[in-house]
């Protein structure tokens, strides 16, 4: 029973001047309380382990996700850099809607000055956790062609030749060692997660269907599926057992998608990003269903918040992830509004993962 929550709050957003003065009263009762949604009652020793929340696996995200095919959604919020501002559009979420998203998202960076505040984004990631919410991990790395960390353009958003590339992916070259250190240097904090019980929806080289990254559009096995298939052994041969692994790809409308696909044993998510047009088409969905079979799909990357039409009509999305900046850059408020109220949307405190246990935490 889902009325208690939206009884409360539609009242809140009813009209456009009883908006406003909601908005301005939340925004100055929070100003006079302190900073929000920084902290946590969850107690965290040096390894990254959580007293306070109870532990769950991947299996039990997995089959959460799975079940809310055709009746619900999770909403979800990225927050891209700098990465001393971890929570930044999640808590604009919060100043829009009242409430907070049921999926929160982050990133290990690129640029020296957020690789270096990497464990801020991390520790927001077990509070969300104990907050309630799901916790997604995208990483735009930089090509191991360089230095471990670059800036976007030259670093991140580059092209490398086959031959770099095949480097890469061949064990024993000095390009693959240089990849696996790479990796090296996310484990440490992906291992606090998985200390800390935190399952983690992991997103590495996404979007692997375009040419705007340097592992991108290299179709069939031994392309960008092969980088994916040997980013996945090692960081498993790590431990790395609370790792939800989420293949993606853009929505573009060269199609084909399937050719990037690494295989069945190596993803538990099929996700899409829709960039090139707001919302994915029926044949996009179709299209991603198909590679999918019985595994859960998810939009990874939106700039519009769904809408009734996707909601309904698109029923078997998992869950989706406005990026950054967009939300308020993209959408009204009213829009915003209306897919966190709907009543296909599951926000923070409606997600129920077995296993998890919420722990009380400051705002």
């Amino acid at each position: 029973m889902r009325t208690p929550r939206r009884g409360r709050l539609l009242v809140c957003f009813t009209a456009a001047a009883a908006t406003t003065t909601v908005l301005a009263l939340t925004v100055a009762s929070e100003a006079a309380a302190g900073p929000a949604h920084n902290g946590s009652k969850t107690s965290s020793s040096n390894d990254g382990s959580t007293s306070n929340s109870a532990k769950s696996s991947k299996q039990d995200v997995l089959g959460y996700l799975n079940s809310l095919k055709g009746s619900y959604i999770v909403s979800g919020q990225h927050n891209k850099e700098p990465a001393n501002q971890p929570s930044q559009y999640t808590q604009q979420v919060k100043d829009i809607t009242g409430q907070y998203p049921g999926l929160w998202g982050g990133d290990l960076m690129f640029r020296a000055e957020d690789v270096a505040n990497r464990q801020r984004v991390v520790d927001q990631a077990k509070t969300e956790w104990a907050n309630g919410s799901l916790v997604a991990l995208t990483w735009h790395v930089c090509t191991p062609t360089g230095g471990s960390t670059c800036e976007f353009d030259g670093g991140v958003k580059t092209q490398i030749s086959d031959q770099q590339f095949q480097q890469i992916v061949t064990d024993g070259t000095a390009l693959n060692s240089d990849w696996k250190r790479r990796l090296d240097e996310a484990v440490p904090y992906l291992q606090q997660l998985k200390n800390a019980g935190v399952p983690v929806l992991f997103r590495p080289l996404h979007e692997m269907n375009e040419t705007w990254n340097w592992w991108g559009h290299r179709p069939g096995s031994e392309g960008g599926a092969k980088l994916y298939r040997m980013t996945h052994d090692y960081l498993a041969g790590k431990g790395l057992d609370n790792l939800i692994w989420v293949w993606n790809v853009q929505d573009n409308p060269e199609g084909g998608w399937s050719r990037y696909y690494p295989g069945d044993s190596y993803v538990d998510i099929v996700s899409l990003d829709a960039w090139y047009k707001n919302y994915p088409s029926q044949s996009d969905y179709q299209q991603l269903k198909g590679i999918a079979k019985s595994k859960p799909i998810a939009l990874a990357e939106m700039g519009k918040v769904p809408d009734n039409t996707l909601l309904t009509g698109q029923p078997d999305w998992t869950y989706f992830m406005m990026w950054s900046e967009q939300l308020r850059g993209n959408n009204t408020n009213a829009e915003i509004q209306n897919t966190y109220f709907h009543p296909r949307v599951l926000n923070q405190g409606e997600v129920k993962v077995p296993g998890a246990k919420a722990a009380s935490a400051d705002r």
